[in-house]
């Protein structure tokens, strides 16, 4: 049993390595991208399903909270976070509503919505896409698979896609998580003074 544990740390850190020389610019971009949207006064609507649902939240939290530093709460909203309205909504109006729905009562144009999902495939990622478009917000996407996913097909040109190279859910979500670790760092940086290389 020792030596499965020592594999999956091995196959953990591999996927980790892989991802992160393949994201590294995409990373640096989608933290521009944010710091970009908050500058300009606008807020973050981030979503998952899921134990992506609950990355979504710790980002929204770190963001509100504080990463590593002290500084003023950045705006960001976890539509995943209130399960009343979530809930509600998706009774109402069926599950592939339950943030389309959120984001055009909420949304504002220059708003970035952050979508978290392991394949893409969710019917409520898509139609938050849709939505978000529609009231002129760009697109983050954290996704995981071989980027065929009907997510990825609905990003345009002004989206950023980071997409970790596999498709073992586990893998996916340490990546992610990573990922937002790197997004936290490089935003307060940008925007609260320097780093350390």
């Amino acid at each position: 049993m020792e030596q499965r544990v020592v594999t999956l740390f091995h196959h953990s850190i591999e996927a980790t390595m892989n991802a992160g020389e393949l994201l590294a610019p995409l990373i640096a971009e989608a933290s521009e991208m944010i710091v970009h949207t908050l500058l300009a006064e606008n807020k973050l609507l981030i979503c998952g399903n899921g134990l992506s649902g609950g990355l979504a939240q710790s980002f929204c939290a770190q963001l509100l909270g504080g990463y590593e530093r002290e500084r003023p709460g950045l705006p960001a909203m976890a539509l995943n976070g209130d399960g009343i309205s979530t809930g509600t909504v998706a009774r109402n109006h069926g599950r592939a509503e339950s943030f389309a729905r959120q984001i055009r009562a909420l949304g504002q144009p220059g708003d970035l919505l952050v979508i978290i999902s392991t394949d893409g495939s969710d019917s409520n990622l898509v139609q938050a896409i849709r939505a978000a478009h529609d009231r002129d917000m760009g697109v983050l996407a954290l996704t995981g698979g071989e980027g065929d996913s009907d997510c990825t097909a609905l990003l345009d040109v002004h989206d950023i896609e980071l997409l970790v190279p596999s498709t073992v859910a586990p893998e996916v979500h340490q990546v992610h998580l990573l990922t937002i670790f790197c997004l936290c760092d490089l935003i307060d940086s940008s925007l609260f003074g320097g780093y350390e290389e």
